[in-house]
């Protein structure tokens, strides 16, 4: 059957509710079976600032056809959550044969991968159901832009909204995805959720909210698409989890060098080296750290780690520790600027990067699902982490208390989040209710004193220590507005006229 395919940059004439109600730049599709299908670019956040590989990745993904007899589909049987990994098959032994893979490459799980030319995406969809792995696809889409509005340095990946007719997607991967689980006794919580997938693909109304899951007329199942690229950190900047999941490892994400550098009032230089010292007292951290962390090291992981309490403060995220990546990149200075190539084992260093080139993590934030929701366990809000901080960006808290003020407006950016995501309305109130908690928090510590806006990791490469930058202020219109904010939140407001 022919494919039809259209552009269209405007809203969809179809009558569209909850989940499946984005906006943005679309192709539409109708798969072999005649479903409708979508994708789309979701709008760009008014004040962002994309990178130049932005649109490019997200044009990949709009242009992967499923149904393209040199693409592949294969289940995601590792991990907790379920997924779909999109595979490109045009060179190899499965060349052109699609079928073939997904009876036969698809039984090796993650090992699927060398059979393929290459990987093109993940798929991801919503599930949250009791023995699952909580996740929420549109999660992935608010730490996209909302990670480009705070021009963050650390690396969110590009993610794309798609639905897949539902049909296809059973027949082709969640049945062989529940099978190929079944098979392993440690996937228990992956096992369930293609076990809830399968049934409610069956019978759509099994599954509540269905918009969730579903679009509208029930016939396409839908999520996003992106890249998850890079290794796992170790203890040293996931912690050591020794305190079991929840409240306790989010404490134990605290103990790591860069939080404690954090949490220093000192200077940045000597912030960074007391978090240092605190950090590697504990065995686990100095012993599974492949190698000493240099003071250049923690200006970087401490930039990041505030960019992402940040986050997942404002989207509720509860399943951030154990679930941080890096990809490591040579770093040397040339006519006075900070210069970088990403690292790999196969390249040769020599000629392509300096000799005293050294090597440093960047931090990716690639498993951003468990975000967005109500329900979920807000742990960078429970147990403290933004009021702990005494070093940030004055970017970035620029961007943040203009983020708030125009949420407190219900202005354009109030307007970007309530129309182009497809939440539902608590879940747009929740957010907006998390980012006044959070300017709340960091007004106060920065009106007492307690704040440092001196994370500028390039300027500390250059010239090993940063001049905090100083932000004018209006005190008594700046406590007015904690005031405010504080009317949100019942005992604090009495707090803060306890203080002198």
């Amino acid at each position: 059957m022919k494919r039809l395919i259209l552009f269209i940059s405007t809203l969809s004439i179809v009558p569209l509710t909850a989940s499946d109600r984005v906006i943005g730049d679309e192709v539409r599709t109708t798969s072999p079976k005649g479903v409708p299908e979508r994708c789309v670019r979701l709008a760009r956040m008014p004040g962002a600032t994309y990178r130049k590989d932005d649109s490019k990745d997200e044009q990949a993904y709009t242009s992967i056809n499923f149904y393209d007899p040199s693409v592949a589909l294969s289940p995601k049987t590792w991990s907790t959550s379920p997924g779909m990994v999109v595979y490109d098959i045009s060179e190899g032994l499965f060349a052109g044969a699609p079928d073939r893979f997904e009876k036969e490459a698809s039984q090796k799980g993650k090992g699927a991968g060398e059979f393929a030319k290459d990987d093109l995406a993940l798929f991801k969809c919503t599930m949250n159901r009791e023995g699952t792995s909580a996740t929420f696809s549109t999660s992935s889409l608010l730490y996209y832009h909302f990670s480009r509005y705070f021009d963050m340095e650390v690396r969110v990946p590009v993610a794309v909204w798609r639905s897949m007719d539902k049909d296809l997607y059973l027949s082709r991967v969640a049945r062989s995805g529940l099978e190929i689980s079944g098979r392993n006794p440690a996937a228990k919580m992956n096992h369930e959720a293609w076990r809830v997938l399968v049934e409610a693909v069956e019978n759509p109304g099994t599954y509540t909210p269905t918009n969730d899951l579903f679009t509208t007329d029930r016939s396409a199942i839908h999520g996003v698409m992106l890249s998850n690229r890079g290794e796992r950190y170790g203890p040293e900047v996931n912690g050591t989890r020794q305190s079991g999941w929840g409240a306790g490892q989010n404490r134990d994400f605290q103990e790591t060098p860069p939080f404690l550098a954090l949490r220093s009032g000192a200077p940045l230089k000597e912030a960074i080296a007391e978090g240092l010292g605190k950090g590697q007292q504990d065995s686990q951290i100095s012993n599974e750290a492949a190698e000493s962390i240099s003071p250049r090291q923690m200006a970087y992981w401490m930039r990041e780690i505030s960019e992402i309490v940040l986050l997942d403060f404002i989207f509720s995220q509860q399943d951030r520790v154990g679930n941080i990546d890096f990809a490591p990149y040579h770093y040397w200075v040339e006519a006075g600027e900070v210069k970088r190539k990403r690292a790999k084992e196969s390249e040769t260093v020599e000629g392509e990067v300096p000799k005293d080139a050294i090597i440093l993590k960047r931090t990716m934030l690639n498993d951003n699902d468990a975000g967005g929701k109500v329900q979920f366990a807000n742990f960078a809000k429970s147990t403290g982490m933004l009021e702990k901080l005494r070093h940030f960006h004055a970017g970035t808290y620029r961007q943040l208390m203009a983020l708030d003020a125009d949420f407190r407006s219900q202005g354009l950016l109030h307007h970007y989040l309530s129309s182009t995501f497809g939440l539902e309305d608590a879940e747009v109130r929740q957010i907006v209710k998390n980012t006044s908690l959070a300017a709340g928090i960091l007004r106060e510590s920065r009106l007492w004193g307690d704040l440092r806006f001196d994370l500028d990791p390039e300027r500390f490469f250059l010239e090993g220590e940063v001049e905090e930058e100083v932000i004018p202020f209006n005190e008594a219109e700046e406590w007015e507005l904690l005031f405010r904010a504080a009317e949100e939140s019942p005992g604090v407001k009495e707090e803060l006229q306890k203080q002198p």
